[in-house]
């Protein structure tokens, strides 16, 4: 073989190479800021992303489902199995403790009504569903109690604190870091939605988008 036949063989050969994560980890460092290395930690039979442009009532029962198909048909049990839920804009009220809804109008800027009272929501309803009750297994506790993982979005939440600050006249700011202080424990805040929904493709996730 000449020496330009192989030279062509090596570039199209390098131009269809599928990176792995080992070659991706040293453009992602693990700063003080944004320790992204538990991505790395997504290993499991089956494993998805979903990119979820809201949390509107019953959207949450989609992750709810995909986890129940695995059980029932490969019957895989639930640490088995790896699903992402990435919020941004729209579906922060889910990633929002109670305190933020009480002091903030995020029922009435998100148009989310407490089943209860049928007036603007004061409290997070994606999280109050009672244990046992048919609402429960669509909620946010019940996915994470089942190893769900959920993120916010950073870049999401500055554009949230000053459309918030520019509501209630307050300072940018002030808000983002009351919001920050403010997301559930169990939440990822992660610099850019849309980075991370690349990074858990390139580990393996399959992809779905809900709107």
């Amino acid at each position: 073989m000449s020496n330009r036949r192989r030279f062509f063989g090596s570039l199209f050969a390098g131009a269809f190479a599928v990176p792995t994560w080992k070659s991706l980890s040293a453009s992602v460092p693990a700063t003080e800021e944004w320790d992204l290395r538990w991505v790395n930690a997504l290993r499991g039979e089956h494993r998805q992303v979903f990119d979820m442009g809201g949390v509107a009532e019953g959207q949450l029962r989609v992750v709810k489902n995909w986890l129940n198909g695995h059980n029932e048909v490969f019957k895989l049990r639930d640490n088995q199995l790896v699903a992402v839920v990435g919020l941004a804009s729209k579906g922060f009220p889910a990633n929002a403790a109670d305190a933020l809804w009480e002091k903030y109008p995020i029922g009435e800027r998100w148009q989310v009504r407490d089943p209860a009272t049928n007036t603007w929501a004061k409290r997070n309803v994606f999280t109050s569903a009672a244990a046992g009750t048919p609402a429960y297994a669509n909620s946010v506790p019940s996915l994470v109690s089942r190893g769900v993982i959920f993120w916010q979005c950073n870049n999401a939440l500055r554009g949230i604190a000053g459309d918030i600050a520019t509501a209630v006249a307050g300072n940018a700011e002030a808000v983002y870091q009351e919001l920050r202080a403010g997301l559930l424990p169990h939440v990822r805040l992660v610099p850019a939605h849309t980075m991370l929904v690349g990074l858990c493709q390139e580990v393996g996730c399959t992809y779905e988008a809900i709107m």
